[in-house]
């Protein structure tokens, strides 16, 4: 089964490539890329096409044309963030560190022109037990996953209800680790091809003078309610309407790109 579009392989053939590529203006013969990449010097054209096109079957930004391979530019830090759909997601875990931990929960949000229009929300039985300690912080107990689907079983669910959209999340390197952890388990050196913000990031070049950036802090201030802390729906639903309050804040700050919000300097 081939890989959702929204995947990107990291295969060092594939990075190899990519780096060759942009060294020379984001094309290359087929020939140079055999030549640099697969260490086979001189080869025939017929086999360097062959070759390479293994290579862009595997990966949405490579593409062949004819003898030439080229780089797709898959840029979304330019996207107008008026324009831009946006999931902001929350994931409940077994613990703090990727491997072993696995995902217990996933809680979704589609934001479009500032506002909810969709949500994603279930279970995932970690196939592995979930320490006491985590239960008590979340609620989340092995009884309550021991029936709920396997990640592998609602992966391409999730992932066609992301798209090709900007991820959003309340400290997203922790939230992503764990999502292409998960994805790399069903498809070998894959993980997700969409940019992403950061909720905390944002915050603190937002709201610098607040007394800490954690999500209850944050929804606090903006009177959003935080009904079951540690639960993902109920995190990423507070995400989702402080990531509303953060779009007219930077609207209001001359900042209405995506770049721009990910270097924000006051």
């Amino acid at each position: 089964m081939p890989p959702p579009s929204n995947l990107i392989s990291d295969s060092l053939l594939v990075s190899e490539t990519i780096e060759l590529l942009n060294a020379f203006g984001g094309r290359a013969s087929a020939i140079k890329v055999v030549d640099y990449v697969m260490k086979i010097s001189a080869p025939d054209a017929d086999l360097a096409r062959l070759l390479v096109s293994d290579l862009v079957e595997i990966d949405p930004r490579l593409q062949l044309n004819k003898d030439t391979v080229e780089l797709v530019q898959i840029s979304t830090r330019k996207r107008n963030l008026a324009e831009t759909e946006f999931v902001v997601f929350d994931l409940e875990t077994t613990g703090a560190k990727t491997p072993p931990c696995r995902i217990t929960e996933i809680g979704a949000y589609r934001v479009k022109n500032g506002k909810i229009v969709a949500e994603f929300q279930t279970l995932v039985n970690p196939e592995t037990q979930i320490p006491t300690f985590i239960s008590q912080l979340t609620g989340i107990t092995n009884g309550m996953v021991k029936t709920a689907p396997k990640f592998r079983e609602v992966a391409h669910e999730f992932l066609d209800f992301i798209g090709d959209a900007v991820l959003v999340a309340h400290n997203a390197n922790f939230d992503l680790r764990f999502l292409n952890h998960e994805i790399s388990r069903i498809y070998e050196a894959y993980r997700v091809a969409n940019a992403h913000l950061c909720t905390v990031k944002l915050a603190r070049k937002l709201l610098p003078h607040i007394e800490n950036h954690r999500l209850n802090t944050v929804a606090a201030y903006y009177s959003v309610a935080l009904v079951n802390h540690h639960r993902a729906s109920d995190d990423a639903h507070a995400t989702a309407h402080i990531f509303v309050n953060f779009l007219g804040e930077l609207e209001s700050r001359g900042v209405r790109d995506l770049a721009a919000a990910k270097r924000l300097r006051f």
